[in-house]
């Protein structure tokens, strides 16, 4: 079949012939539309393209969320400075010269003494992930949004239960980094390298 073949399925349906002296599309044809019935390539993209860039610019959301990081890290030390001097104290108290006879009061130091550098070891771990995480939103992928997340929901069950005066500004904080890193502009922050999210 050729071009001209009215029975051409491929060919151009209900045109009229051109007209010699006119520069516009022929009837049936609209302007800037390929001919021959093939439909038009997409355009090319140059070199490294392929799949849509995300965003080059943190979102507002996730900077905050690093702020409120900052935040609780800056409390966990105020924190861990607060139990290594409950610790220290408790340590004084049970070398103290009068009380060094109260077997209870011994046993109960132990114990105290224990729970609160244990305290520290924790706020401090807590401190350095926090830190980490902070420092990573800039640059991380989903595994670091993910982390971000199970960060946020953990503190927040933290700061309800055992820290009930203090745990309830850490229980706020988390609960709107989890919410900040989890929204849509977030996600598409976080997975902007990957061209499978796209």
């Amino acid at each position: 079949m050729s071009f001209g073949d009215p029975n051409n399925p491929y060919g151009q349906q209900g045109q009229q012939p051109a007209q010699p002296g006119y520069g516009y599309p022929q009837q049936g044809q609209q302007p800037g539309q390929p001919g021959y019935g093939y439909p038009q390539a997409p355009p090319v993209q140059p070199y490294g393209g392929g799949f849509p860039a995300g965003p080059t610019e943190m979102p507002g959301s996730v900077k905050a969320a690093r702020v409120m990081l900052w935040v609780i890290a800056g409390l966990n030390l105020i924190g861990a400075a607060l139990f290594a001097l409950g610790a220290v104290s408790v340590s004084a108290a049970k070398n103290d010269a009068q009380l060094k006879d109260d077997v209870d009061f011994q046993q109960l130091a132990d114990y105290s003494g224990g729970v609160l550098w244990a305290a520290v070891v924790f706020a401090v771990a807590w401190l350095a992930f926090a830190v980490y995480l902070a420092v990573k939103l800039g640059k991380g992928g989903n595994g670091i949004r993910i982390a971000t997340i199970v960060f946020g929901v953990i503190t927040a069950i933290l700061g309800v239960y055992p820290f009930i005066g203090i745990g309830l500004v850490y229980t706020v904080l988390a609960i709107l980094i989890t919410v900040f890193v989890a929204k849509a502009d977030g996600a598409a922050w976080f997975n902007r390298n990957n061209p499978q999210t796209y």
